[in-house]
């Protein structure tokens, strides 16, 4: 099992950047793959980025690529979300997941944290 604490949301300006970090506790975080997910106000959860065991693979929603970054540090228990030229449409609750499985990791992960809120005004 693995508990997950996002940090580093807040409140940013459209254009902007924020980095998002997600610190796992439990064993063997090099075991999960690791995802973003975020859910705006009124709307459905929505993929937002995943990253395999060891790094090596990446993937994106189509909303945030070429805009933002996934990574992790497996030493530190840690994954990021680098988020540049924010929009007002990504506003929303930014939750960290965990899975074993990389085909779960970006559709119906096992393991969530209890999210961190992004703002882009406008």
């Amino acid at each position: 099992q693995v508990q997950l604490v996002e940090s580093g949301g807040g409140l940013v300006q459209a254009g902007g950047s924020l980095r998002l970090s997600c610190s796992a506790s439990g064993r063997m975080f090099s075991m999960y793959n690791m995802g973003w997910f975020r859910q705006a106000p009124g709307k459905e959860r929505e993929f937002v980025a995943g990253i395999s065991r060891n790094g090596g693979e990446t993937t994106y929603g189509d909303s945030v690529k070429g805009r933002f970054t996934i990574s992790r540090d497996n030493g530190k228990n840690t994954v990021y979300l680098q988020m540049n030229s924010l929009k007002p449409e990504d506003t929303a609750v930014y939750y960290c997941t965990a899975d074993v499985s990389f085909a779960m990791v970006v559709r119906t992960p096992r393991y969530w944290g209890q999210g961190t809120q992004v703002t882009v005004s406008s």
